[in-house]
């Protein structure tokens, strides 16, 4: 049946013209997704919103845009180019929290407002610039060699922290003053850092944190001496380096972080005591309204999570709650306070993510939600009204919607704020949550950005992304696809989603190859979701292929049974899930069984070799991308949280590992990987290789010399999907 979606989307494309859509133009600019506004925010005074969005000639450089909230058409704050004509190469520091944090591109790639609304600051050619919003000035602020990392503003607007050469500094922007808060780091030893899995798996890209009032800055003491060095081949496309890397391996030592608390104005220090047990994670850190740090404290395991509050003056804590799991506790930053003194926390100890009312003592007020579906983040809080606002799914998993519940009376059950049948995502309340910037998209609307009241009504665009004749997307119309949506039982009884394109001038009684689309995994979010997907899916099912997508058990968003049924055996539901898909994709008439791909990235690229090694001669061929290939490679909070040690769980590691299953070796496989990737390090795939060559197995094998864990750049991607699609035709329609 086809969907709604799918006739709006046909009505939408009669006027357009035709064009097929090409490889050239599925990676140049401007992007086919048209002009995507990103990190929106309001001015401290609501009268601004400001946002990034890319410049028309190039997708990959951002600039600073601001749209007045009573009217008007959007204006470039800060054109990146003008101020910055050329920037300097990145540092390895730089490079790495970029990476860590997915930013790709370049320009102004985040910002910070001062409290008072009348400055912003950013980073840019590996200094920081403040920009005066009544001069229209920007100047900056550090004129050194060295570059400045993680820099902000102080939540009352004296200082600028940042990050220099492993040391913390302030620039008191009364007296113009730079001081540097530590002077020790160096080598392994750095401060107002985060470390490598924090940035990586567990969402904490800072290593500080200013008191609300700025009396006072917490910040992190890392020391990386206890992880031994490892030495990492970065293969660039004119030589190579090797770098000395501190790799935290499953099972292998972690860093020892402390946690210290300065007074500014006297500059007293003390050390907030972590505990005895000095092998923890510090997850987060948040400063209360009553003056109190309140720190997340997660055990090794990652099973037990203490939320502590510090006394900034002694240093001395208490234990305000601890939630405890079997399998794994998800972090999130869901921590809020309220005015009186109590704060809002989420848990999924009733087996989905809930919301639950404290008491400053960690005494529990009341639970605020409850049911069978799943909270995905508090977004902000009314407190006049006493409502709570959060983002996540109540009755269709497949859409993200804006929701509202009362904190205030018990049993209240949640009001949807947005409408439209796809995807919410990006959302900023404003003041006491009276409006709100957020954007949508579903498989036929790119994403729009705009600004709403608290009923859910649009008061104005910010970035209406409309599919008209000035669209880049526009000459393409005509051959969009919408995905069908459907679902499959696994063996469990589960629900498992899928989605399928299906090609240009489909007709059911001819039968189609098929490419398989697979990440699996944890953590990331899952693949089957009415939003918009991008051009690239649009590539490969208009080359005539029915695209397919499957969420498995052990993806998240659909509840903690759901998730943890990959606990301490990674590689085996998944796979037995994607094989139930692909049974069912050999049902249909219209599909050719013996010509079924697949392919993914990262975890994905894990599930292609599990899946086809599992399953020999199932699928006719994979390509597989930076794979894991052996979990002891990858690192302790990721691996540890859903394998335990390899110490304790030698025989799930074991059955795990790809070379567990080579002697499954039967279907056509092409391997892909960065040669510099410090996440999913290259040496999975070399150690693979090398096991392949052997045992005289035949495989196909394209590097990019220089390239971390995500490719990067329009020539480099192009020729990326290229390969994909050449081995696919090779091996899934050799007669054509």
């Amino acid at each position: 049946m086809i969907s709604s979606l799918a006739v709006l989307a046909l009505l939408a494309a009669q006027d357009a013209s035709s064009e097929s859509l090409t490889l050239e133009r599925l990676y140049a600019s401007p992007s086919l997704n048209g002009p995507v506004a990103s990190a929106t925010r309001f001015s401290p005074d609501g009268g601004l919103i400001t946002f990034l969005q890319a410049k028309e000639e190039d997708a990959n450089v951002r600039d600073l845009w601001a749209i007045d909230v009573d009217g008007g058409e959007p204006f470039m704050l800060v054109d990146s180019r003008a101020l910055v004509p050329e920037e300097r190469e990145l540092t390895e520091a730089e490079i790495q929290l970029r990476e860590r944090a997915r930013i790709t591109g370049s320009g102004i790639v985040s910002y910070d407002w001062d409290s008072l609304g009348e400055a912003i600051l950013f980073p840019l050619d590996g200094d920081v610039f403040y920009y005066e919003l009544e001069s229209g000035d920007a100047r900056r602020l550090m004129e050194t060699e060295a570059a400045e990392t993680d820099s902000r503003i102080s939540p009352a607007g004296r200082y600028v922290g940042f990050v220099r050469e492993q040391n913390l500094f302030v620039h008191d922007l009364q007296t113009a003053e730079t001081r540097a808060i530590t002077t020790e780091g160096g080598g392994t030893l750095s401060y107002g850092m985060a470390e490598f899995v924090a940035q990586e798996e567990m969402r904490r890209s800072t290593g500080y944190w200013f008191s609300r009032d700025d009396q006072y800055v917490a910040f992190a003491e890392v020391d990386e001496s206890p992880i031994p060095i490892s030495y990492r081949v970065d293969i660039q496309g004119d030589g190579a380096t090797v770098s000395e890397q501190r790799y935290p391996y499953a099972g292998e030592a972690n860093v020892n972080i402390r946690l210290f608390i300065e007074n500014l104005d006297t500059g007293e220090r003390v050390e907030a005591d972590l505990g005895e047990e000095t092998d923890i994670y510090l997850a987060r850190a948040n400063w209360a309204p009553d003056g109190r740090l309140f720190v997340q404290r997660q055990n090794r395991a990652q099973t037990r999570l203490d939320l502590l509050a510090y006394d900034p003056a002694t240093g001395e804590n208490e234990t305000i709650l601890a939630e405890l799991d079997p399998a794994w506790i998800n972090l999130t930053y869901d921590l809020t306070f309220l005015s009186d003194g109590t704060f809002l926390w989420t848990s999924e100890r009733t087996g989905f993510r809930h919301i639950y009312h404290y008491a400053g003592d960690g005494t529990e007020i009341a639970q605020i939600t409850s049911g069978d579906w799943q909270i995905n983040a508090i977004e902000g809080v009314d407190a006049d009204a006493g409502l709570v606002y959060f983002t996540g799914w109540v009755t269709d998993p497949l859409q993200r919607h804006l929701y509202a519940v009362s904190f205030a009376q018990a049993n209240s059950e949640p009001v949807q704020v947005t409408d439209g049948q796809g995807w919410w995502g990006g959302i900023s309340m404003g003041e006491g949550a009276q409006s709100y910037l957020a954007s949508f998209s579903n498989p036929s609307q790119p994403s729009q950005t705009g600004l709403y009241d608290a009923s859910g009504s649009l008061l104005r665009w910010i970035e209406e992304n409309e599919l008209n004749e000035d669209h880049p997307y526009f000459p393409y119309l005509d051959d969009h696809i919408v995905p069908n949506f459907g679902s499959i039982e696994a063996a469990d009884g589960s629900e498992l989603h899928y989605l399928m394109y299906l090609p240009p001038d489909f007709d059911p009684s001819q039968q189609y190859p098929v490419i398989v689309n697979v990440y699996g995994g944890p953590v990331v979010g899952r693949r089957v979701r009415m939003s918009w997907l991008g051009t690239s899916d649009q590539y490969i099912a208009q080359q005539g292929y029915i695209y397919f997508k499957l969420d498995n058990r052990g993806t998240p968003d659909r509840g903690h049974a759901f998730e943890t049924a990959l606990h301490r055996a990674m590689g085996g539901v998944e796979v037995v899930d994607q094989l139930a898909g692909l049974a069912y994709l050999q049902s249909l008439d219209f599909v050719d069984p013996d010509r079924v791909g697949i392919w993914g990235w990262s975890y994905g690229g894990y599930m292609t070799l599990m899946t086809t090694l599992q399953a020999p001669g199932a699928f006719a061929a994979g390509v597989s991308g930076a794979p894991v290939t052996d979990w002891a490679l990858y690192d302790t909070h990721y691996t540890e949280r859903f394998m335990g040690t390899p110490q304790n769980n030698a025989e799930g590691y074991a059955q795990s590992s790809v070379f567990a299953h080579l002697e499954g070796w039967d279907t056509p496989l092409l391997i892909m990987h960065g040669m510099a990737d410090d996440n999913v390090v290259f040496e999975n795939s070399t150690r693979l290789f090398n096991a392949l060559q052997e045992r005289d197995l035949p495989f196909e094998m394209m590097t990019y010399p220089g390239q971390r864990h995500g490719i990067r750049g329009e020539m480099r991607n192009r020729h990326r999907m290229r390969a994909m699609m050449e081995f696919f035709d090779r091996h899934l329609r050799p007669d054509d």
